[in-house]
């Protein structure tokens, strides 16, 4: 077995059909988002048992943090990795999205084939407040944890007003951060030196990213070829590939792009059709980034020629959650050799403090977008010289909407429910509006 199947340092002898179905199980219940599923991966791999300490399990959390895409995942592909190598890793990987996959793909066909039936509307109308909610939640969550400092509020309000007043690309707001980070906040004091280096890591690394990244990019390559560079497969393996490597901040974040391109760029999907892929996502285990899979869904169901409509939206569901996720094992299986030197790195941390501050910005600004859309419908736009501003027509509010958003909001911050249970009141109360008020 090689460096690159094994590492060198690795934790025990834990019998892969152990942790196989320590796996399974976790891919079944990871519910509660990320903080909700790191949480679980630390009671399972540190507390019960006892696979890795709680240094070495925070080490493997922080080069997480540090990368785009799920972090929730990546952390179980990269334990799995530390006990078997590349095998425990996709193990690991793999069990923690296919559960989850497999059920947005049945919720997104239900989706599509029920459009029109009252009580499946009443469910998503009722999702929707649900939304709303969680996302306010999120802001509040993130803000808690990226610290205090005028330099950190300044990244805050900028990246709201770059995206809400200007329009700026979600990347270009995650890489202004990422300077500020590293020019204005204040490098943070190393408690112990790097470790020497590992030798032949570089070697791995290499080897690691050539295979991956031709796994990565091989499903697009033959849509391209196949389809041509035009079709709507080539076009969905392309976009999410994107947006797989600047996901700083996790699903939420990732939305904002979503927005911006799949709604009102491409226009694949409507600002209503994203809120209920929110809600379907958040209400699955598995990581909250399946969202992505359920707009592919849609995209290639409104676009299936040479297909019959729901084969090409299975192909678009597949393609989606094939390039999000494939990244997500070539940072870790080429990264993993340098985790302990990028935990050391103060500009590394600098700049990822600068993205995260960003990241509730951006994911106020997600909020704001997603109330103007359930309360309003319609939502316009004014401008003035290079700012443009959402307009509304505040006599098209709907009230019941409103309602419910108040509704889910007490349920949320007063009776301090969770995300599933919040989501079934909500989709219950929605199908009761739905069938009892004009």
């Amino acid at each position: 077995m090689t460096a690159i199947d094994r590492p060198a340092d690795a934790t025990g002898q834990v019998p892969f059909s152990e942790a196989l179905a320590v796996w399974f199980k976790v891919g079944f219940l990871s519910f509660g988002g990320a903080a909700g599923q790191i949480a679980m991966l630390h009671t399972i791999a540190v507390e019960e048992k006892k696979w890795l300490d709680e240094k070495r399990f925070l080490h493997a959390l922080n080069y997480c943090t540090l990368l785009p895409g799920p972090e929730a995942q990546q952390l179980a592909t990269y334990i799995g990795w530390l006990l078997h190598g590349v095998r425990g890793g996709l193990a690991a990987g793999l069990l923690f999205v296919l559960p989850g996959a497999l059920i947005v793909l049945g919720l997104s066909m239900l989706y599509v084939l029920a459009a029109g039936v009252p009580v499946v509307e009443g469910i998503f109308f009722g999702i929707k407040a649900a939304v709303l909610v969680i996302v306010a939640n999120a802001v509040v969550k993130i803000a808690r944890r990226v610290g205090h400092s005028p330099v950190i509020y300044a990244i805050i309000a900028g990246s709201f007003l770059a995206i809400f007043a200007f329009a700026v690309p979600y990347p270009l707001v995650v890489i202004a951060a990422a300077l500020a980070g590293v020019l204005l906040l204040p490098a943070r004091p190393d408690d112990e030196p790097p470790p020497p280096p590992r030798p032949g890591r570089l070697r791995e690394s290499l080897t690691a990213a050539a295979i991956w990244g031709a796994i990565w990019w091989a499903p697009v390559l033959a849509a391209a070829l196949l389809l041509g560079p035009t079709h709507i497969l080539t076009q969905i393996g392309l976009f999410f590939s994107q947006l797989a490597v600047v996901t700083f901040g996790g699903a939420y974040a990732l939305l904002v792009w979503l927005a911006q391109a799949a709604v009102e760029q491409k226009a694949w999907v409507t600002a209503a059709e994203m809120a209920d892929g929110l809600g379907l996502a958040e209400t699955k285990p598995g990581p909250t980034i399946l969202v992505t899979q359920f707009v592919g869904f849609l995209a290639a169901w409104r676009l299936p020629e040479p297909f019959a409509p729901m084969t090409a939206a299975i192909l678009g569901a597949a393609m989606t959650t094939w390039v999000t996720f494939a990244p997500s094992f070539l940072w870790i299986f080429a990264g993993a050799p340098y985790v302990e030197n990028l935990r050391h790195n103060r500009r590394l941390a600098a700049a990822l403090q600068g993205i995260t501050a960003a990241v509730v910005g951006v994911i106020l600004y997600l909020a704001v977008w997603f109330a103007l859309h359930v309360f309003f419908g319609r939502v316009g736009a004014a401008a003035f010289g290079p700012v443009r501003l959402p307009t509304v027509d505040v006599i098209a509010l709907d009230w019941k909407a409103a309602g419910l958003a108040a509704i889910a909001f007490l349920l949320a911050f007063r009776a301090k429910l969770t995300v599933v249970p919040l989501v079934a009141i909500m989709a219950a109360l929605g199908v009761a509006v739905r069938l009892t008020l004009p």
